[in-house]
Parts: structure tokens; sequence; C-alpha cells
């Protein structure tokens, strides 16, 4: 990445580049929203269009792409997946790739 080696170490190293991302994306920005917004945060109709984005996310599956984003920063780290899981081959393979 062109990055000093301290840099890698502490964010792609110790994992905590992808706590800030889970922390900045997927809570911390809402969560300010709503408490400066109150009420209207939930009763207007930008709510309703966020909510039905949100269930058209998981209905589609395209949130398992997490996967593909946790392996990529793995790979970033130059480190290996570690997993109490076996290394997945054939129907499982295509499974964990195909939903």
């Amino acid at each position: 990445l062109g990055l000093p080696d301290w840099v890698t170490a502490i964010f792609l190293g110790s994992g905590i580049a992808m706590v800030l991302q889970n922390v900045i994306v997927g809570q911390l920005t809402s969560q300010v929203n709503a408490s400066h917004c109150m009420l209207d945060y939930i009763n207007n109709h930008f709510m309703t269009f966020t909510y039905w984005v949100a269930a058209l996310i998981e209905i589609t599956g395209v949130m398992h792409t997490s996967y593909l984003i946790r392996i990529m920063s793995y790979w970033a780290a130059g480190k290996p997946v570690e997993s109490n899981e076996p290394p997945k081959t054939g129907l499982t393979f295509a499974f964990f790739w195909g939903r």
C-alpha cells in the first residue's frame, strides 16, 4: 500500500482498520444523525426509503460481500486468514460464494 511499516502494523496488523470501518459506516453516522434530529429522523420519507433500501440489501444478500472485504483486508495486511474451520472445498465452497 506504500504506507510506513508502523501504520501498516497498527491499522492492518491489529485489525483496527476493520473496527473503524464498521463503526463509522454501520453505526456512528446514523446515531449522530438520530441524536440531533430525534423523532424527525424516524418520522419522515427518507427513513422509509432507508428502511426499504436496508430490506432490499438484506433480501439480496449483498452484505455477504463483507466476507470478501475481510479476505482482501487480510491480504492487504499480509496475514493468512485464521479460522477454526477447515478450508472450504467443493459444495461448501460453492455455497459460500454463491449465496
